[in-house]
């Protein structure tokens, strides 16, 4: 019985390390998974803040094309205003133009030809001093009759609408220019927040897995400690048992020892012998007295 109790001990206290083997390793993987937690955690905030930044940027960028796409719309208002009246000022020049002396366009093309004879060919210094004199006289007289024509009060209206048409086209035009450069950033901003999101969402995922990996092994490390304590309760159980088993068995072997002699003293004491006192008490013990 007793060698029966130490192995059983020894058996229990193997499945007790046991149990305690598996407790250590299962609260380190659930620290682990605190862990894991907490990064996939802060990095799905810091998601959350790029997307809504992207969004905000993405915001921005669609107001500006917006503002680009009205700004185009005036543009090609207006340019088609300055062929309008572009048209409408050749058409009052030729109309009214001086009778005296050549057509401008005559002059002007005349001019033309002056000034690639002089980038084009070799002059010597009194060719070219000829050339720019006849150059000179050319656009002075072209600027005198331009005058003369802007007297003409319908020209000079029609001149002073043109140019207030390509003023306005051409400040929309650079509007379309800048707002389209303002919204190209907006874009390629929000463009980087969400890679930038996008790699960090990857990285909370990973997170997100490495957290289901440790807590399944947690969990597997949980069970295999229950079970070994279980294995230790039923050794409690065994060896209880046995116990109180042999306490039961000794106890009789007592009893049954503790009657032989009561027997033994009642027997010396019908034949007449004279009993101790202790006689007396394990005859009142045995229930002989």
């Amino acid at each position: 019985m007793t060698e029966l109790l130490e192995e059983l001990e020894q058996k229990r206290q193997v499945c007790n390390n046991e149990a305690e083997k598996h407790r250590h390793v299962r609260d380190e993987l659930n620290e682990q998974t605190k862990e894991w937690v907490m990064k996939r955690d802060e990095l799905n905030a810091k998601v959350r803040e790029l997307v809504e930044e992207a969004a905000k940027h993405r915001e921005t960028r669609d107001s500006l094309n917006i503002r680009v796409r009205e700004d185009k719309a005036q543009r090609d208002f207006w340019n088609q205003k300055v062929n309008e009246l572009n048209e409408k000022v050749i058409a009052l020049k030729k109309d009214n133009v001086p009778r005296e002396g050549p057509p401008i366009a005559k002059l002007k093309k005349e001019l033309k030809a002056l000034e690639f004879k002089q980038m084009t060919s070799v002059l010597t210094t009194e060719k070219e001093r000829d050339i720019i004199e006849m150059l000179s006289a050319l656009q002075a007289q072209i600027k005198e009759r331009e005058k003369a024509l802007e007297q003409n009060v319908e020209v000079r209206n029609a001149i002073r609408e043109l140019r207030e048409a390509k003023e306005k086209a051409e400040t929309h035009h650079r509007n379309v220019g800048e707002l389209a450069e303002k919204a190209q950033a907006e874009h390629d901003k929000m463009i980087e927040l969400y890679e930038q999101a996008d790699s960090l969402r990857k990285e909370a995922d990973a997170a997100q897995e490495k957290f289901i990996e440790t807590k399944l092994k947690a969990d597997e490390e949980h069970r295999k400690h229950i079970e070994s304590i279980r294995q230790v309760h039923d050794y409690d159980k065994i060896i209880t048992g046995l116990k109180q088993k042999a306490r039961r068995a000794k106890k009789k072997k007592e009893e049954s020892t503790a009657m032989q002699e009561a027997e033994q003293i009642f027997e010396k004491f019908k034949s007449g012998e004279k009993l101790s006192t202790e006689d007396i008490m394990t005859l009142q013990k045995s229930g002989y007295l």
